[in-house]
């Protein structure tokens, strides 16, 4: 059997994959399909990526850009076609009420070159506010967020509405405002080593994953199991699972990543000179 170890966020985003696994579909196509919660996000999943300690993992494409940028990983095929929907959170208590209050603020961003980190630069450049005098502190994940606006020691949180909805609802954030990124949420990224490798093996799993994430949204009872699993309410999924749109089939294109290229590389996050077909790898069909 074919080893695979795969990464991602535990959100309602990545339950497809959990699905496919749970069904047993991995050792069908004669895979041995590992899956491991990556709670501090894109960052630290590139990392693992670049040390082959993961084969495949799900990345915020802002992230995966800056992670192939700088080698050890390609981006292989699209995992959702739908944009992500940032909230902008504060402290429940904040005096900070809009997103123009925000200016100079202090940043909880999960590690550098995180989406909660890059998605910061993003949004500075689109108010009009000088990216290089944001003021960041590094949590880690979202229960680090907690605890940094609790001890007072990080002023505003970029992270998806719907995961944090919870809290805002609880009273202990406070969401000022929203942000879509101008590009498809998440990629798959693969390994050097399973790009030269596995991307047959990739490949299949993933068709069997996007039928599965197909099957979920089209499901009466779909909002209620994502909720169910995420702590969320059914509600609130639904409303999310109208914004959503998982990829049909694998596959990428230079158009699915150059708006995130094109922004980072104005922001000077990655080199001037990157061009965006030099970071893919596309799955074979």
């Amino acid at each position: 059997m074919i080893k695979l170890n795969i990464g991602g966020v535990p959100e309602h985003f990545n339950l497809p994959w959990h699905l496919a696994l749970e069904a047993g579909e991995p050792a069908r196509l004669g895979l041995d399909a590992r899956w491991q919660d990556f709670p501090d996000g894109s960052g630290a999943m590139a990392a693992a990526l670049r040390e082959e300690r993961l084969d495949v993992a799900m990345l915020l494409t802002e992230g995966a850009v800056a992670g192939a940028a700088s080698g050890g990983l390609k981006i292989v095929s699209l995992f959702t076609e739908s944009p992500l929907i940032w909230g902008i959170h504060v402290p429940a208590a904040s005096s900070l009420h809009a997103v123009s209050d925000i200016q100079g603020a202090r940043y909880a961003i999960s590690r550098h070159g995180s989406g909660s980190h890059l998605m910061s630069f993003v949004h500075a450049r689109d108010q009009g506010w000088a990216p290089a005098d944001i003021d960041f502190v590094v949590v880690r994940n979202l229960q680090g967020a907690i605890d940094a606006f609790a001890s007072g020691s990080a002023d505003v949180f970029f992270w998806e509405k719907f995961m944090t909805k919870p809290l805002v609802d609880a009273g202990r954030f406070r969401r000022v405002g929203e942000f879509i990124a101008p590009w498809p949420a998440f990629v798959v990224c693969a390994s050097l080593g399973a790009v030269a490798t596995k991307a047959p093996a990739i490949a299949a799993l993933l068709r069997v994953v996007l039928t599965a994430a197909g099957r979920l949204a089209a499901s009466a009872d779909g909002a209620a199991l994502i909720a169910s699993r995420h702590g969320l309410e059914v509600p609130d999924v639904r409303d999310w699972l109208v914004t959503t749109r998982w990829a049909p089939r694998p596959g990428i294109r230079v158009a699915d990543v150059t708006p995130a290229v094109d922004a980072l590389r104005t922001l000077e996050l990655v080199d001037g000179s990157l061009e965006s077909d030099g970071l893919l790898a596309p799955l074979p069909t």
